[in-house]
């Protein structure tokens, strides 16, 4: 009769440190998840700052403008972390249209204030990559917890779903063109 007890006190303990061990890791999810919302809110905030500051500039380059602002409308409006997901990846390639179209204008390149708005923007989309790779690492871990043997019977009953990766845009998996070329030999 002992026996058997200390079996099912056995089992007990594992199964309750299985199921906690579920939902810290299903916790590091969300804290990444969380993570990368901090990156694009700060980039959220510098992004009418640096549109403000050089549209006095580009006065031909209105649709870019355009773009980026309604990008980042959709993404602060975005109803679910799908639809998130999707509009940041608009915006990150509005925002790399924008910052090609900035190298040809001179004037901007020596204002201070659009310089250090540009600035922090790199620095925020390097701090929203790696914010991304620690959330898909999260995203790994809980679902190899899911879905192996014997905590997936644990998952499973309890209601744990996988997460969903953050993917990067279509845009941005497609392979550049690259011309090697070198022209026509000098005279």
């Amino acid at each position: 009769m002992i026996v058997v007890l200390i079996i099912l006190i056995g089992i007990a303990v594992y199964l309750v440190s299985v199921y906690n061990s579920l939902v810290r890791v299903r916790n590091e999810v969300d804290n990444s998840w969380r993570q990368i919302d901090v990156q694009l809110k700060r980039r959220h905030d510098l992004i009418p700052n640096l549109v403000e500051a050089v549209k006095g500039y580009m006065q031909f380059e209105r649709d870019t403008l355009t773009q980026v602002v309604e990008a980042r409308g959709r993404a602060i409006a975005a109803p679910d972390q799908a639809s998130r997901v999707a509009a940041e990846n608009q915006l990150t390639a509005g925002l790399g249209r924008l910052l090609a179209v900035m190298e040809n204008y001179p004037q901007l390149k020596s204002d201070q204030n659009v310089m250090q708005l540009q600035e922090q923007l790199t620095t925020t989309e390097n701090q929203i990559a790696f914010s991304r790779q620690a959330y898909n690492d999260a995203v790994l871990g809980l679902n190899n917890r899911i879905q192996t043997f014997p905590s997936n019977m644990i998952a499973n009953n309890f209601g744990f779903k996988p997460a969903e990766y953050f993917k990067a845009a279509a845009e941005d998996q497609a392979l550049p063109k690259v011309d090697l070329s070198l022209g026509a030999p000098r005279a």
